[in-house]
């Protein structure tokens, strides 16, 4: 997962080159925001790496408190509500739509409800040894936990597409084991595991329209 800087550079090259590479193929604008999450999830990594450099001393603490803010700001006001819309974007079946519409409604209150914190401050950052800890002025942390994880996994698992909901049911998987293991890393090393294996959305993607299929909504737009 998130060992080092060098960990987090690699991860945020590849995958940031994997996402543009699928944003440059998409078949139907309605891919262009699952296409764009690799991008997202690769930059969150590469912003990471400054977190890193102000911890061990050569980022001045001014850049690592921003980009300290920025990767949270991504993490906790981006991905909640950006994860759904993308996957309903994708969605043909009318009844997982409109669940999908709801649960991207819910991610927006989490996001808001997960933001406000950070923009109020403090966050404070510490190395927790093989991952970053983050630290905010959160209160019902646990709940919006569950909310976050109901929101973007649950969207995911949703989808007809099959590649795309076994690609939920792993982040589910894996973020519930980091909550029984390492609760205090899991903002860390669960976006570092959703940026790699955002990788196979990416193929996944490319092989469509590669194909000629579409994977596109019809109805409800």
């Amino acid at each position: 997962m998130c060992f080092s800087i060098e960990a987090d550079i690699v991860t945020g090259v590849v995958v940031t080159a994997v996402g543009i590479d699928a944003i440059r193929h998409v078949g139907h604008n309605r891919e262009t925001a699952m296409a764009a999450l690799p991008v997202i999830f690769g930059l969150h990594q590469l912003i990471e790496v400054f977190v890193w450099k102000g911890l061990d001393g050569p980022a001045s603490a001014a850049v690592a408190q921003g980009a300290a803010w920025l990767y949270l700001l991504i993490a906790f006001g981006m991905i909640p509500w950006l994860v759904p819309f993308a996957v309903r974007r994708l969605e043909f079946d009318r009844a997982r739509r409109r669940v999908m519409y709801w649960l991207t409604g819910l991610g927006v209150l989490v996001a808001t409800a997960l933001t406000v914190p950070i923009i109020i401050g403090p966050i404070s950052v510490a190395d927790g040894g093989y991952h970053l800890t983050y630290s905010t002025s959160l209160v019902l942390g646990g709940f919006l936990a569950v909310m976050y994880v109901v929101a973007t996994c649950g969207a995911l698992i949703l989808s007809t597409d099959r590649v795309v909901a076994i690609y939920g049911w792993m982040n589910l998987v894996v973020v519930a084991s980091l909550v029984v293991l390492l609760t205090t890393g899991i903002i860390s090393l669960w976006c570092v595991w959703a940026a790699v294996t955002s990788i196979a959305i990416a193929i996944h993607l490319r092989r469509l329209h590669g194909s000629g299929q579409r994977a596109v909504a019809f109805a409800g737009a």
